[in-house]
């Protein structure tokens, strides 16, 4: 039985897209190296697919697995063939409907063919490492869950789901003989990884981790006065301020109602990490292109740590001569290291009103008090997390983005936005990161009473 407390932790992901390494990002304040793999400048957090010392045979596995995958991605948009190609591989990924309720732990394909790599030694050497001097593992990634139980880890293994559903392939091979504990971002998660065998002692709801930095500690003192400037730039008439301002100043509070937002009114749009609806973008760009120039809004393009995407925009923003004439409305972020990306990422959404991205990990970012109008998503867990972000009032299908200059206003002007941040502040936990760190370091079980059901 693990011996509480510990000071730190391994906190294991795979660099592959950004959703896995975005969601271990919060937990760098508790994550450690062992000797046998050097740190970097950037963090301590360990990718398992490209650690310093990693064989060349899994180092083979791992980037074969994620140039497939990105590739397929941005093939999608392809005419004819991108739609039916990207969906023979979400086949096998895909997420079954929850009702009715069933017994789906039969292993998938994937599943049974990820443990005959490890059969074969896949992820060996990485637990042949961590083993010299065990301390809890916390992974974002189902493969280095079984890595760390299949090859005989002696310290305790947490698996952090990522998305607000799961397929069967963050499951192993006999879940009710595993040992693996699972951190649910939602009840739903909880109630899916029951329907797949995993033990119910072995399930923790604790919400997903969110960056401390946008919090601010238990009273959630920064993200309650990011929210209380954003509302007035998202109610610009008041419509939902006057009808709920009972609402406001029981659950915001009082000193942070009706206050000067303090900057212009600023739309973060945010690529995936496969850059495949850059476009997107630029479209929104041209259609707000007068608003910027009159300096009335500001557009943050989020390159993340793609240069191909961060040229593209830079080349876009040359074209309608945005570079000599936006005074400071537009800019692109873009970072080679994707923590710095991360850090950077995180210090603009204080100021960022409206995020418009896919429904990826970053759905759970709605509870920072952050309306996201969603682009179309790829994958099956991405239609779950539309689904989700629905059901909790914090999300909007996207509008056509060349006539985003008619509908935005008519959405600010309703008050709609302004409602859909106070929903996801309310209704989408926040505390996650706390929460893990408690469990995994001190033994200290989740209190998620109020989560939402689904």
């Amino acid at each position: 039985m693990e011996q509480h407390p510990f000071t730190k932790a391994y906190v294991v992901t795979v660099d592959m897209g950004y959703g896995h390494q975005r969601a271990a990002y919060p937990l760098s304040d508790i994550a450690v190296r062992p000797a046998s793999i050097p740190g970097d400048n950037h963090t301590q957090i360990i990718s398992a697919n490209n650690y310093p010392g990693i064989p060349g045979r899994d180092r083979r596995r791992w980037e074969s697995g994620r140039a497939l995958y990105e590739t397929i991605s941005r093939m999608k948009k392809l005419p004819i063939i991108g739609k039916p190609i990207f969906g023979v591989l979400d086949y096998f990924q895909k997420i079954e409907p929850f009702y009715p309720r069933r017994d789906l732990s039969h292993p998938s394909a994937q599943v049974k063919q990820i443990y005959r790599m490890i059969k074969r030694g896949f992820g060996k050497d990485l637990i042949d490492k961590l083993n010299q001097e065990p301390l809890p593992f916390i992974t974002t990634f189902f493969n280095t869950a079984f890595f760390a139980e299949e090859h005989g880890y002696s310290g305790e293994i947490y698996c952090l789901c990522t998305d607000t559903d799961v397929s069967r392939a963050w499951v192993p091979l006999n879940p009710q003989r595993s040992r693996i504990k699972y951190l649910a971002p939602t009840r739903r998660v909880s109630d899916r990884l029951c329907q797949y065998g995993v033990a119910e002692k072995n399930i923790f709801l604790t919400g997903f981790p969110l960056p401390k930095e946008n919090i601010g500690g238990a009273r959630a003192e920064i993200l309650r006065s990011n929210l209380g400037c954003r509302i007035s730039n998202l109610d610009p008439k008041g419509m939902y301020q006057n009808k709920y301002q009972a609402t406001l100043d029981q659950y915001l509070g009082m000193k942070y109602c009706r206050m000067d937002a303090g900057h212009k009114l600023t739309i973060t749009f945010a690529v995936g990490g496969a850059g495949a609806q850059r476009d997107i973008g630029i479209e929104i760009l041209n259609s707000l292109h007068p608003y910027i120039d009159r300096g009335d809004i500001v557009l943050n393009l989020v390159a993340g740590a793609r240069k191909d995407v961060y040229d593209y925009y830079a080349r876009e923003i040359h074209r309608l001569h945005l570079d000599r004439s936006h005074g400071g409305c537009v800019n692109v972020l873009y970072s080679q290291s994707k923590y710095e990306y991360f850090k950077r990422f995180n210090q603009m959404l204080h100021k960022t009103d409206i995020l418009w991205t896919k429904p990826s990990e970053l759905s759970f970012y709605a509870a920072l008090g952050i309306p996201i109008i969603m682009s179309p998503g790829i994958g099956s867990q991405e239609v779950f997390n539309r689904a989700w972000l629905h059901s909790i009032g914090a999300g909007f299908e996207q509008e056509d983005p060349r006539y985003t200059h008619e509908w935005l206003f008519d959405w600010l002007d309703s008050g709609w936005l302004a409602e859909a941040a106070m929903e996801g502040f309310l209704d989408a936990p926040r505390n996650g990161t706390y929460q893990i760190e408690n469990l995994v370091l001190r033994g200290k079980l989740p209190d998620m009473e109020d989560a939402q059901l689904l």
